[in-house]
């Protein structure tokens, strides 16, 4: 059983008691063994809940293993064994953090929870205004458009389109701020007490920590979204094109998660990246047959792949570790 059985039984028990634009890829980097770069290769809800402080009580699974990776520059970050729920490394796991678009994964999440993806869904008409006024990431969406749900995640996770969340969250609320609600609503059934969202992108509205998450709650998220075989079909893409049709223009989408297709054994999950919260990557690699899942936070700005990098070394060292229990 995977940890995400396990931690969304807990998450349900729990609550029945109690800019960011994603990361441009620079196509084409590898990463070596010691996560380094190698040569090139071929509207929103008008109330913010703020966090109470820096950081909050720990909770979960705790690290069995010594030592840490060397290297890692991000601020925050945690990697867990996704079958057996042992945390081999974290760094901060528990401290309160803008999460950029790596809240996409809870919007797609809701989306595929709704089911009939295959539905056609019009692209409304205040969409580019809201890519312009924010700098957002955009999957190039036209007022008017007919396309599927399905064709939007791709659009959604890969690019990471604020057009495409904007799109899902019009439709699928009805309108933005109650499809807030529910991310915020779902969050809390899975657990996922030190997570809130303001927007279906994670946009830095209206503060750059008005949405915000930890390490231990990604973790989670991370997992539970995995369980979906279309979620994990779509973030293990490296590209996705949609041909000129009747109802729409010609669209192609890349991944922005520089571990797809450049590290071996990487299968997704999703970037982000705001000022302030640096580069994100919410990730899993799997190797032997044995599948690690984390995330990294606040990554410094050295490049559009800091992020990738940082889960390259974490990956590359934990995978070196002899398995324990």
């Amino acid at each position: 059983m995977r940890l995400s059985a396990r931690l969304l039984i807990a998450g349900m028990a729990v609550a029945v008691l109690g800019s960011a634009a994603g990361c441009s890829a620079s196509p084409g980097l590898a990463y070596d063994e010691a996560g380094h770069p190698a040569s090139p290769a071929g509207s929103t809800s008008a109330t913010t809940a703020q966090p109470q402080a820096a950081t909050v009580p720990a909770s979960g699974p705790r690290i069995l293993v010594s030592g840490a990776p060397r290297g890692v520059k991000a601020k925050a970050g945690i990697l867990a064994d996704a079958q057996t729920g042992q945390v081999i490394w974290s760094l901060s796991p528990d401290t309160v953090r803008p999460i950029a678009s790596i809240t996409k994964v809870m919007t797609a999440y809701l989306v595929i929870q709704a089911g009939n993806v295959d539905r056609q869904v019009k692209v409304p008409g205040g969409v580019e205004d809201y890519v312009w006024k924010y700098g957002a990431s955009s999957d190039g969406l036209h007022p008017g458009e007919a396309l599927t749900t399905r064709q939007l995640l791709y659009g959604l996770l890969l690019e990471s389109g604020a057009d495409a969340a904007y799109t899902l969250a019009t439709v699928y609320g009805p309108g933005i701020s109650a499809f807030v609600a529910k991310m915020n609503t779902t969050a809390r059934q899975l657990g996922l007490l030190h997570t809130h969202f303001t927007t279906p992108d994670g946009l830095p509205y209206p503060t750059e920590m008005s949405t915000y998450s930890t390490p231990q709650d990604l973790l989670r998220l991370g997992e539970v979204a995995m369980e979906s075989p279309l979620f994990r079909l779509i973030v293990d893409t490296p590209f996705y094109s949609i041909n000129k049709a009747a109802g729409h223009v010609a669209h192609w989408w890349g991944n922005s998660n520089e571990l797809i297709g450049q590290y071996h054994g990487a299968i997704g999950i999703k970037t982000g990246y705001t000022v302030l919260a640096g580069h994100c990557l919410l990730f899993e690699a799997v190797r032997g047959g044995r599948p690690l899942i984390g995330v990294v936070l606040g990554s410094p700005p050295t490049g559009p792949g800091a992020g990738a990098q940082d889960a390259a070394r974490v990956l590359n060292w934990a995978f070196a570790l002899k398995q324990t229990g």
